[in-house]
C-alpha cells in the first residue's frame, strides 16, 4: 500500500519528470563523492555542489515535454535522461584515467577518446558503476509492467514552458551564488574542476562547447598575411647570439626550477640577522650563474600558465585570461620540447605535485611536445604531505628523482613548486627553527617569508642530490620566479622591510616590486650579475642560444639576453613598458604616467623625450597585439619552420609514463643514456630532512604501488601509444612550409 501511494506521486508527466530529475540528481551526487575530487573547502561549497545539476536536468528533461504525443513524450524524457547519464559515466570512466574532466573537443576527436578508454574501458570500470544506471533500468521496467502508467493528459505549452523556466532560474541562482563564492569563475577559468565543482557537468560542457566554438570562429577567420605581419615584427626585433656564449652549454640537460610566486627583494634580504634565502643568495652569487638583477615577470590573469607559456614559447600569455585553459587544448605550439627534441634529440617532462587538470595542463603539455608529465598521481598522498596547490617542495624534489633518472639524457625537465604560494601557510613541524620570521602587522607577510625559506631549503635538498648523482656536472639549470607573490595592498607594509618609505610609495614602485629572480647555472659556465633589462619572454631565445640552437627562424617575442643587441625593454601584460631611460604605467604617455629610470615623475615632457616615450609605448601594444593575433587565430598552424616537426598531441598518453620510460630503457639496452642504466639507482642518495619522510624515507626511491598497478593494466592498450612518444627521435620530420 505505501509503494503504491508513493508511485502515486509520479503517475503524472510532471510526476513522472520529477523522478527522473531526483534519480539522476542523487546519482550525480553519489559520483561528486565517490569519484571526482572537486575540492570541496566548505559548507557553502558543498550546498553549491548540491544544486549544480537540478538547473540544467530539469531543462533538459523538460523537453520532453515539448512532445504533445504522451508515449512520444516519455520516451523523449528517457532517451534525454539516458544521454545525460552518459555524459556523467563518461566523465566518471575518463576522470578515472586521467583525473579530468572530458571537453568537447575530446568528444569530438574518437582517436583521443578511443586512446583513454578504447580497449581499457574494462579496467576502468568499477562495481559501483550499476549505480549510475540502476535507476534507469528500474524505471523502464516499472512502465514496461505499467507499475508506472503514462499519463494521456495534455499539456499545453504554457505550463511546458513554465517548468523549463523554472530550470533556467534554479540554473540561475546557482550561477549567481557560484560567483559570489568564486568571482570570475568563467572568465579567468585555470582548472576545469572549478566549473564542474560549481555549476556541475551539464554546464560545464555548454560553457566548453561555447568557448570551443568562438574560438574556431575566431581560427576560421585568420590569414596567412596576418602571420607574415608578425614574422616581419619578430625578424626586425631579432637579436643573433653572442659568439661568446653560443654553444657553450650544447648536449647539457636542461632543469628548469620554477619558484612559485618568488620576488627578487627576497634574493640577499635577512629577516632577524638571518638570511631568508641563504642557498639561492650563494647560488646567485656563485661565479658559475648568470644572475640577472633587472628580469622582471610579465604575467596577466593567467599567472602561473603566463609564465610558463613565456617560457616555452616566447610569446605573451593573452589579454582576457588564461592562454593555457582558454587556447591550450587546440592551439599549435612552437615550445622548448619540441625545438629541443628536433634540433638535439631531447627527452622532456614536467614535474609538478598538483592535479593535471590545473591550468590544462594535461592538455598543453601535449600540444607543446612534452613526452612525461608526472603530476599529484606520481608522489605521495599521505595526508599532511600537501599544502594548499600540492606537494611541499622538500617532498616533491625528492620523490622527483626516482622517475628523473629514468629519462633518457640529455632531457629537458623542469619543476614547479608549489608551497611559496599564497597564503603561505606553512606547517610548524615544516619550520625552520633557526629562522624567525618577521612580525609585521600582516600575517601574509610574515608568513611569505617563512615559506620562502622552506623552499630554499628544498633547493638546497635537490642540488646536493645532483651533484652526487653526477647530473650536476651534466646539466644546465635554470631557476625563475614565476610572478609577484606579495600585492599592491602588502606593499605599504612590506616598505620599511626593504628600505622604502610607505608614505612615498608609487605606481613606479610597484612597477619595480615585478621584479623576479632569474638564474643560469652550470658548473662550466662563465658566470656573473648582469643589470641587463629584461623578461619571462626573453628566456627562451636565451636558452637555445647557449645551447647551441638558432632561434632566428621561429616565431619569438623576446630576444637573447646576452647578445649585444639584446631589446632591453619589457612589456606587462596589464601595457606598462619598462626601458633603461623610461617607465610607462598602462603604456600611457599621458601627465602622471611617465617615471625616468631613477623613479621620478615627469610631468613636462621635452619634444624628444615626448618621441621617445610614444616609440616605446607603440612598441609595447605592438609587441602584444601581434602575440595575441598569432595565439587567438593559431596561427602557427601556417607555419613549420625547417627542421621542425609539428607536435602529434595523440602520440603522448601521461598516464603511463613510468611504463614508457621502463620499456625505453631495455628497448635500448645497453645504449640507454638514463642516469639509471648508467649509475644504478641514484635516488637512495637523495637526502632530505623532511618531516613527513623521517620515517618514510622508502617513499624517495619506492615507485608508488598505484602507478605500477596502472601502467600494468593500461600496458596492453598503450604500448603503441607509449612507444611512439618516448622514442619521438623516430618521428618523421615535416616538410618545411614557410608563409611568405
Amino acid at each position: 500500500m505505501k509503494h503504491s501511494k508513493f508511485l502515486g506521486k509520479f503517475q503524472s508527466r510532471t510526476g513522472f519528470l520529477t523522478l527522473l530529475v531526483i534519480c539522476y540528481w542523487l546519482k550525480y551526487l553519489f559520483v561528486a563523492y565517490c569519484d571526482f575530487n572537486l575540492g570541496l573547502a566548505n559548507p557553502l561549497q558543498h550546498i553549491i555542489m548540491w544544486f549544480s545539476p537540478l538547473g540544467t536536468s530539469i531543462i533538459l528533461i523538460s523537453l520532453g515535454f515539448y512532445f504533445s504525443k504522451p508515449l512520444a513524450s516519455y520516451i523523449a524524457m528517457l532517451a534525454l535522461d539516458f544521454a545525460n547519464t552518459a555524459l556523467l559515466f563518461a566523465n566518471v570512466l575518463y576522470y578515472r584515467q586521467f583525473t579530468d574532466f572530458i571537453t568537447v573537443k575530446t568528444m569530438a576527436n574518437l582517436s583521443k577518446v578511443s586512446q583513454g578508454l578504447g580497449k581499457s574501458s574494462a579496467a576502468l570500470l568499477a562495481p559501483s558503476d550499476i549505480f549510475i544506471w540502476l535507476d534507469l533500468i528500474v524505471i523502464v521496467i516499472l512502465l514496461a509492467v505499467k507499475v508506472i502508467k503514462i499519463d494521456q493528459r495534455s499539456y499545453g505549452f504554457s505550463r511546458t514552458f513554465a517548468i523549463t523556466s523554472f530550470g533556467f532560474f534554479v540554473l540561475g541562482l546557482n550561477m549567481m551564488v557560484a560567483e559570489c563564492n568564486r568571482p570570475r569563475l568563467l572568465k579567468n577559468t585555470f582548472d576545469r574542476t572549478y566549473v564542474v565543482k560549481y555549476l556541475g557537468i551539464d554546464t560545464f560542457t555548454v560553457y566548453d562547447a561555447i568557448k570551443n566554438e568562438s574560438s574556431s570562429t575566431v581560427t576560421k577567420n585568420a590569414s596567412t598575411s596576418e602571420l607574415n605581419k608578425i614574422i616581419n615584427f619578430t625578424q626586425q626585433n631579432y637579436a643573433p647570439a653572442n659568439s661568446e656564449y653560443f654553444g657553450a652549454e650544447k648536449g647539457e640537460n636542461v632543469i628548469i626550477i620554477h619558484l612559485e610566486s618568488f620576488q627578487q627583494f627576497l634574493i640577499g634580504m635577512k629577516v632577524n640577522g638571518k638570511e631568508v634565502t641563504p642557498f639561492l643568495n650563494s647560488l646567485y652569487k656563485n661565479k658559475h650563474t648568470l644572475s640577472y638583477s633587472n628580469f622582471y615577470h610579465q604575467v596577466g590573469l593567467g599567472r602561473t600558465s603566463d609564465a610558463e607559456n613565456m617560457l616555452e614559447t616566447s610569446t605573451y600569455g593573452i589579454s582576457d585570461g588564461s592562454l593555457f585553459t582558454s587556447l591550450g587544448s587546440s592551439n599549435t605550439f612552437q615550445a622548448s620540447p619540441q625545438i629541443l627534441r628536433a634540433n638535439s634529440n631531447y627527452t622532456s617532462a614536467v614535474f609538478h605535485g598538483n592535479v593535471g587538470s590545473f591550468w590544462n595542463r594535461n592538455d598543453v603539455y601535449k600540444n607543446m611536445g612534452y613526452n612525461y608529465f608526472f603530476d599529484k598521481n606520481y608522489f605521495s598522498q599521505e595526508s599532511g604531505d600537501s599544502s594548499g596547490y600540492g606537494l611541499k617542495d622538500k617532498l616533491f624534489f625528492a620523490e622527483s628523482v626516482k622517475y628523473l633518472e629514468r629519462m633518457q639524457q640529455p632531457f629537458y625537465a623542469k619543476f614547479i613548486t608549489v608551497t611559496n604560494h599564497t597564503p603561505f601557510e606553512l606547517a610548524t613541524a615544516d619550520q625552520d627553527p633557526n629562522f624567525k620570521t618577521s612580525s609585521t602587522s600582516d600575517v601574509t607577510i610574515n608568513n611569505y617569508f617563512l615559506t620562502a625559506h622552506y623552499l630554499d631549503q628544498a633547493l638546497k635538498e635537490f642540488f646536493t642530490y645532483l651533484k652526487k648523482s653526477g647530473l650536476y656536472e651534466k646539466s644546465m639549470i635554470v631557476i625563475y620566479g614565476d610572478h609577484y607573490g606579495l600585492s599592491n595592498e602588502e606593499y605599504t607594509t612590506l616598505a620599511p622591510l626593504i628600505g622604502k618609505n610607505p608614505n612615498d610609495w608609487s605606481s613606479y614602485n610597484t612597477a619595480q616590486m615585478q621584479k623576479v629572480p632569474f638564474m643560469i647555472h652550470a658548473s662550466n659556465l662563465k658566470g656573473g650579475i648582469k643589470s641587463t633589462l629584461a623578461g619571462e619572454i626573453d628566456v627562451l631565445p636565451t636558452i637555445l642560444h647557449l645551447l647551441g640552437i638558432s632561434s632566428k627562424q621561429y616565431v619569438q617575442f623576446g630576444t637573447d639576453m646576452l647578445s649585444a643587441k639584446h631589446k632591453q625593454i619589457v612589456v606587462f601584460r596589464n601595457g606598462t613598458v619598462i626601458s633603461p631611460k623610461y617607465v610607462l604605467i598602462g603604456g600611457k604617455t599621458s601627465k602622471g604616467n611617465v617615471y625616468d629610470a631613477s623613479g621620478k615623475l615627469l610631468t613636462k615632457l621635452t619634444k624628444k623625450q615626448k618621441a621617445e616615450v610614444k616609440k616605446l609605448a607603440a612598441y609595447g601594444k605592438n609587441s602584444l597585439a601581434y602575440s595575441d593575433t598569432l595565439n587567438n587565430k593559431n596561427l602557427l598552424r601556417y607555419y613549420t619552420p625547417k627542421g621542425f616537426s609539428p607536435v602529434i598531441p595523440s602520440d603522448y598518453n601521461y598516464s603511463t609514463n613510468y611504463q614508457q620510460m621502463m620499456d625505453l630503457i631495455e628497448q635500448l639496452g645497453k645504449q640507454s643514456t638514463a642516469l639509471i642504466s648508467q649509475k644504478g639507482d641514484t635516488s637512495k642518495l637523495y637526502k632530505t630532512d623532511a618531516s613527513q619522510l623521517a620515517k618514510r624515507q622508502s617513499e624517495i626511491t619506492q615507485i608508488p604501488e598505484s602507478i605500477l598497478s596502472s601502467s600494468s593494466s593500461m600496458n596492453e592498450s598503450m604500448t603503441s601509444s607509449s612507444s611512439s612518444s618516448s622514442a619521438s627521435s623516430s618521428s618523421s620530420k615535416a616538410s618545411s612550409k614557410k608563409t611568405k
